[in-house]
């Protein structure tokens, strides 16, 4: 009689894991289903602010699901194509200045322009190498990211060792939350107590939005000696 309860719970950890498995599957999947409809929805809603006569449905008599996305893609892509030329970039100065005369709305607005240059850009800004830092205090280990550079002032108040210049030692690390990275601490690192990852930016981001349930690939990483020697380079 014994062996029927032993094959009953083989099976129920048999169901168990397929059903888990099913999950990983379909999950992903379904969210990913569900975040594009969700986007289509907000972008076919826009149209609604063009004149009832101008509106797609009104043109073609049926409506079309995404056309909100194309029109949304081909006004992003119009709006590059006039700032990329000089008069372009002088209304943009003036649409900038405006929004910056605006109380409350100019802290925003100035913020969220400064970030997404920072991360969209494909300048030296942008998140350079992942790499460990204690945080927020010794022995208590987290992810950061090397990012821009310190500026002068700041840089002529910090401690230094001896034989080094004020600052020089110092690396500017950006530390995200998790799971939300848009959220963060900026600091200054001794160089000393920067331990690089061999990991690449991407995949660092992934480990901490997911709370290290996804694993890194592996990719052959730039140093961060080779980083730190270039900022100390320009220095000199």
């Amino acid at each position: 009689m014994s062996p029927q309860p032993a094959e009953g719970g083989k099976l129920k950890k048999s169901f168990k894991k397929y059903m888990l498995m099913g999950v990983l599957v379909w999950l992903p999947i379904i969210v990913t289903i569900w975040a594009i409809g969700y986007i289509i929805d907000i972008a076919d809603h826009l149209i609604t602010i063009l004149p009832a006569r101008l509106q797609p449905q009104a043109i073609f008599g049926f409506k079309i699901p995404g056309i909100g996305i194309l029109i949304a893609m081909v006004v992003v892509f119009l709006t590059g194509l006039m700032t990329a030329n000089m008069l372009g970039r002088r209304v943009l100065a003036i649409w900038d200045a405006l929004w910056g005369r605006i109380p409350v709305v100019k802290s925003i607005y100035s913020g969220v322009k400064k970030v997404s240059e920072s991360l969209l850009s494909d300048s030296r800004q942008s998140f350079k190498t992942p790499v460990l830092v204690p945080f927020p205090q010794a022995n208590i280990w987290t992810i950061g990211f090397v990012s821009g550079h310190i500026p002068t002032e700041i840089s002529n108040t910090l401690p230094h060792h001896f034989g080094s210049k004020s600052g020089e030692d110092y690396i500017p690390i950006y530390v995200p939350t998790t799971p939300n990275p848009t959220g963060g601490y900026y600091i200054m690192v001794h160089h000393n107590d920067v331990h690089e990852i061999d990991m690449s930016v991407d995949d660092a981001l992934k480990y901490v939005i997911s709370l290290g349930m996804v694993q890194p690939d592996e990719h052959p990483q730039p140093k961060l000696h080779d980083i730190f020697a270039h900022k100390n380079s320009k220095t000199h």
